[in-house]
């Protein structure tokens, strides 16, 4: 009885601590700042709740609420602000996103508001770090990344787990007619690559008839939770719920244990076989997964677990989001399955070693179709950073010292001022330099009008990797299936650390007919 009086005493006290801390930003705000965008586009907003009432009633569909005050602003740009929040400046202005990503990189870091959502989770792994500390393992993982040997590293594990289980899986499905959540089957397969280029370890994810791997559970609560803390409306509440550790974030707090506690023992175990092989031979080579060649590099313990855990959380739910709505988007557009399936099936019948890295960098007509995709669904929404001092980004738009600066992707691929008048349209010909040039070069787009892999000195290590498991998994899916959902209805996109289709993707697999 005490205890329940006692936290219920401490809840509301934290509340009222934010309220009327609330209530002095927002009073100082409205005397001393400018009338916001938002006000300007007729977004109700108040001196004390700012746009609370607003954010409140659109939560169910923020990334249509934000994209639509975007479009209808003259510069692409808001700014939002509401009770328990930072004031939040939101654009989807190219210029601005050069600014700050690039331009005046140094002013626009994460920040801790940032880095608080996922520190529990990432610790201190490259990306949720800034200054010396992300420029260190920034150098150490594009040097990584940069060997020729994990590329081919890379294309042999694709060519493993694509071959020896996602082929049998799909076969098996479209044998028996059974009805598929493909968006599943890709994140098991994710999880499988993903974890045996980091670290050298397989979960065994696409072995459907095993349980799901604590590990891969523990991380979908975690990636979920964590999501939900840069999403809530105020962030006292689980702010509070931590500390109490009580709700989702015990739950999460469980979560995250077992993660660092599972990542912990394969680096215990990694470090022993490599200490062994050393052993028996002074020649003997490291293994040549991530994990291997960071433990034979000497780092330290703890900072490479914070490096592979980022590196799985980049990895595993993005590729998989971006194939899972191309898929849905090619059951839509028959054309493009056709001219995907052509490319395909030239660049097999023209000799050369299979799929190998230099035959998928030359399949432009597949690239096409999944920068198109991730156009319209981006696999990570928004990205925001903390300005360090005040600032005007070019569009004349004033940020403040602590304010948070959020591009948004997901609104950029549907600005009429970006992509025309049939931005909503699935084109693939738009990549192209020259419209209906099937085999055709891909024009250059600038990353700051499609900054899916992010920008400028943070631009996403991984991103040819990614093109490549992409476009390896979708080369061997299309050339031998034809994947047609259940379902025609427009699926839900939703946005948590990655976007995801909610209810997944179901579809029947059907064999593909060889010409």
């Amino acid at each position: 009885m005490v205890t329940s009086f006692f936290l219920g005493f401490l809840f509301g006290f934290f509340i009222f601590s934010s309220v009327v801390s609330s209530f002095m930003h927002e009073f100082i705000h409205s005397f001393s700042a400018k009338k916001t965008f938002s006000d300007s586009n007729g977004q109700p907003s108040y001196p004390f709740l700012g746009c609370l009432i607003s954010f409140y009633k659109n939560r169910s569909r923020l990334l249509d609420w934000y994209t639509d005050l975007l479009s209808e602003s003259p510069c692409q740009t808001i700014v939002v602000s509401r009770l328990g929040a930072r004031r939040t400046v939101v654009t989807a202005n190219p210029a601005n996103i050069e600014y700050i990503l690039k331009t005046n990189f140094n002013n626009f870091p994460k920040g801790r508001p940032f880095t608080e959502i996922l520190g529990d989770l990432l610790g201190c792994g490259i990306f949720n770090v800034d200054g010396e500390l992300w420029s260190t393992q920034r150098k150490l993982a594009s040097h990584e990344f940069s060997t020729k040997s994990l590329r081919e590293f890379v294309v042999k594990t694709l060519q493993e787990v694509v071959d020896d289980r996602l082929v049998p899986l799909l076969e098996a499905a479209m044998e028996a007619e059974e009805v598929l959540d493909l968006q599943d089957v890709l994140r098991r397969f994710a999880f499988d690559t993903v974890c045996k280029v980091s670290l050298g370890y397989d979960p065994c994810c696409l072995d459907l008839s095993k349980p799901v791997p604590p590990l891969v559970k523990a991380f979908d609560t975690a990636s979920e939770i964590s999501a939900m803390r840069g999403m809530a409306p105020m962030f006292v509440v689980w702010k509070l719920k931590r500390a109490l550790n009580v709700g989702s974030e015990k739950k999460l707090k469980e979560a995250i244990d077992l993660v660092h506690g599972c990542v912990l023992e394969i680096i215990r175990n990694k470090k022993k076989a490599l200490e062994e092989a050393k052993a028996k031979s002074a020649a003997a080579r490291g293994g040549e997964d991530l994990l291997s060649r960071l433990l034979s590099a000497g780092h330290d313990r703890d900072v490479v677990r914070d490096m592979v855990i980022s590196f799985i959380m980049a990895g595993r739910d993005t590729t998989s989001s971006a194939m899972t709505w191309l898929f849905w988007l090619l059951s839509k557009h028959e054309n493009a399955e056709k001219m995907m399936v052509k490319e395909v099936e030239s660049m097999l019948c023209n000799g050369g070693n299979g799929l190998d890295f230099e035959t998928l960098k030359e399949m432009n007509c597949v690239k096409a179709c999944i920068c198109e995709s991730m156009r319209l669904y981006p696999p990570v929404s928004w990205d925001s950073k903390h300005a360090l001092d005040d600032d005007v980004l070019p569009d004349g738009t004033f940020v403040g010292k602590g304010d948070r600066v959020t591009y948004f992707p997901y609104g950029m691929g549907r600005m009429e001022a970006l992509w025309g008048k049939d931005w909503f349209d699935f084109k693939p010909d738009r990549w192209f330099q020259e419209p209906g040039a099937e085999n055709g070069l891909l024009k250059p787009v600038s990353p700051f009008k499609f900054p899916v892999f992010q920008a400028g000195p943070r631009v996403c290590l991984g991103k040819e990797m990614a093109f490549i498991q992409m476009k390896y998994v979708v080369a061997s899916i299309l050339k031998k299936f034809e994947i047609r959902p259940v379902n025609r209805e427009q699926p839900v996109f939703v946005p948590l650390l990655t976007g995801h289709m909610a209810g997944g993707l179901n579809v029947l697999v059907k064999r593909r007919e060889q010409k």
